[in-house]
């Protein structure tokens, strides 16, 4: 098995060096070091590490949450936060970017070994998942056999994400009983979303299903739901890195 490449981001330079050696001594390649986003930014493209550890406070900013931010956009990577911080208003911003994992400073050995390796399993299984969807392609007709199969009742609706429901028969989207005001396009996505709950719906089958014209790209999908997570009372979409989206079952 080849070594994990691994990029720290970090701006205490004794934390840093500290960090380099306790992995190395535990069989990690650390491509590099870095203390800021903008620096990290270019090293991510020339070393292509498969895993960045980030400060979460770099540079006593957000600049570390811009940097996952970024990296969620533009990378399929895994990322960890170190964090000395236990602020709520920090760690629910961090939350957002939905980071593979947590390393708390000062660091034990052993803690962040096993915190990169489960990171590691759960960005492999995102990945196996994708691949075992990148061939699916759901007509309509499909669909729809999968989303009457979910029903729990006779009526034509499906519950999900903790009080919301989907109507199959109006393609209407309720939270609390309450209708949720949004576009064809966001009710096809919820639609698509609900149809393979706990599932990861790829950014191909977005667009094959939601975008009847040509045109459409991965960015349109990101930004469908940047809108639906702003109308929606709670977040319940979640992001699978580089793959696409997914509501929990």
């Amino acid at each position: 098995m080849s070594q994990i490449k691994i990029l720290i981001v970090e701006d205490d330079e004794v934390t840093a060096m500290n960090l380099k050696m306790s992995l190395e001594q535990q069989g990690y390649d650390i491509v590099s070091t870095s203390d800021n986003a903008v620096q990290a930014r270019n090293k991510i493209k020339v070393y292509e590490p498969d895993m960045v550890l980030i400060d979460i406070s770099l540079q006593k900013s957000n600049d570390g949450i811009e940097l996952a931010r970024h990296i969620r956009e533009k990378h399929e990577l895994p990322f960890i936060y170190l964090t000395a911080h236990s602020d709520e208003g920090i760690i629910d911003q961090a939350k957002l970017t939905q980071p593979y994992g947590y390393i708390v400073k000062p660091f034990d050995p052993l803690g962040l070994n096993a915190a990169i390796q489960m990171a590691m399993y759960k960005y492999d299984q995102e990945r196996m998942s994708s691949e075992n969807l990148s061939g699916l392609k759901l007509d309509k007709l499909k669909l729809e056999k999968m989303l009457y199969a979910k029903q729990v009742t006779d009526k034509p609706i499906i519950p999900f994400g903790n009080g919301y429901h989907l109507d199959i028969r109006v393609c209407e989207t309720f939270y609390d009983n309450k209708k949720i005001k949004l576009t064809k396009k966001e009710n096809a996505f919820i639609r698509l979303l609900v149809a393979q709950l706990g599932l990861v719906v790829s950014f191909e089958q977005a667009i094959d299903y939601v975008w009847e014209e040509d045109g459409a790209t991965e960015n349109s999908v990101r930004t469908l739901v940047w809108r639906l997570r702003n109308k929606l009372p709670t977040d319940i979409i979640k992001n699978s890195s580089g793959v696409g989206y997914y509501v929990e079952d």
